[in-house]
């Protein structure tokens, strides 16, 4: 069982940035792929970026590619999302998620997820 919890979201301009936050509970942290998805209002959910159990491999969606960063501190069991260069198109409640032991951008194959929290970006 693994448990999530976001931090960091908030409102920002555009141009800005933020960094969130993931804290995981369970001893297995490491042997997990982290994700982050998000959902806007009205929209389905969508892949923002993943990262594998060992900080090797990362995958993003294209529409923040070069923008967000994924990474992770398994000693923390802790995961990051930075954010960076934010559009107003970002807003969204932002989502981890977890699943062993590899990652995927399909949000069906992931079997733990956090409540989310919203990141609002203002024109």
């Amino acid at each position: 069982q693994v448990q999530l919890v976001e931090s960091g979201g908030g409102l920002v301009q555009a141009g800005g940035s933020l960094r969130l936050s993931c804290a995981a509970s369970g001893r297995t942290f490491s042997s997990y792929a982290m994700g982050w998805f998000r959902q806007a209002p009205g929209k389905e959910r969508e892949f923002v970026a993943a990262i594998n159990w060992s900080d090797v491999n990362t995958y993003y969606a294209d529409s923040v590619k070069g923008r967000f960063t994924i990474s992770r501190d398994n000693a923390k069991n802790t995961v990051y999302l930075q954010m960076n260069n934010l559009k107003p198109e970002d807003t969204a409640v932002y989502y981890c998620t977890a699943r062993p032991p590899d990652l995927s951008d399909y949000d069906g194959f992931y079997t733990y997820w956090g409540q989310g929290t919203q990141v609002t970006v203002s024109s």
